[in-house]
């Protein structure tokens, strides 16, 4: 593979491409993409979002306290740590799709969040924000689309403030004798069928489970994050390693 490929899935294509196939996916799954979730993972990753958000910890009362969530389109994320924070907790959401967006504006207006949460469409690899502005910085299940993820980890500490903290939930490698075996069976034959029978796109879905084994296990990418600056760097297997929860610090 030269500098200028990487994958998509399986797929070996130039990386000035990856992003336009990536935005063609979200696009057609964006309005379906929580129920589609819930069906795969059996409702687990509202669970694992609950963990994530729990971890951010947020401050109860008014002091400000500033999160940006990468690839956060549809707001998940984003509106539980605004539903655990205090007065002061103020959300950016960021994603490069649209359509995901246009899905959590709606929900955060519906639930009363609309003044606490604002969404921003832009790349993750190339933040609109100054240096150190955010008290922490999170990404669900959207760091393997990036198509530099040492560029987007490298921003990401960027717009960190000094004692902040980087969180990343991500999926990653089964660690369970026969459960690696059982879940290669469900990804490769029933989520694409699921995506087809609830999305009427099958291939998106397929990308997405090939894109979940290409990602780095939890130590290489440990490493990628010290590579881009964080100290105190750790992950938290969750689900007999299906995801993995990845901390780092600004110090």
């Amino acid at each position: 593979m030269t500098g200028e490929e990487t994958h998509f899935g399986y797929r070996q294509v130039p990386l000035a491409g990856k992003q336009a196939l990536v935005d063609d996916v979200f696009h057609s799954v964006a309005a379906r993409y929580d129920l589609m979730n819930d069906l795969m993972s059996g409702g687990l990753h509202r669970a694992w979002k609950e963990v994530l958000a729990n971890t951010v910890n947020p401050p109860k009362g008014n002091r400000p306290f500033k999160l940006l969530d990468v690839a956060g389109g549809t707001g998940d994320v984003a509106l539980r740590v605004a539903r655990a924070g205090g007065a002061g907790t103020r959300v950016t959401v960021l994603d490069i799709n649209a359509d995901m967006l246009a899905v959590g504006r709606t929900r955060a207006i519906d639930q009363g969040y609309d003044d606490v949460v604002t969404f921003v469409d832009c790349n993750a690899e190339a933040l609109p924000f100054p240096d150190r502005s955010f008290d922490a910085v999170t990404i669900a299940f959207g760091i393997r689309n990036v198509p530099r993820i040492d560029a987007a980890l490298k921003e990401a500490f960027r717009v960190l403030r000094i004692g902040g903290r980087f969180l990343c939930l991500e999926f990653s490698a089964v660690d369970v004798p026969g459960l690696d075996a059982l879940y290669d069976l469900y990804s490769f034959n029933v989520i694409p069928t699921l995506g087809r029978a609830v999305t009427g796109d099958a291939e998106a879905y397929r990308y997405l489970v090939e894109s979940i084994r290409r990602f780095p296990r939890p130590d290489a990418f440990a490493d990628m994050m010290r590579g881009a600056g964080f100290g105190r760097v750790g992950f938290e297997r969750m689900a007999g390693g299906i995801v993995a929860l990845h901390s780092g610090w600004r110090l």
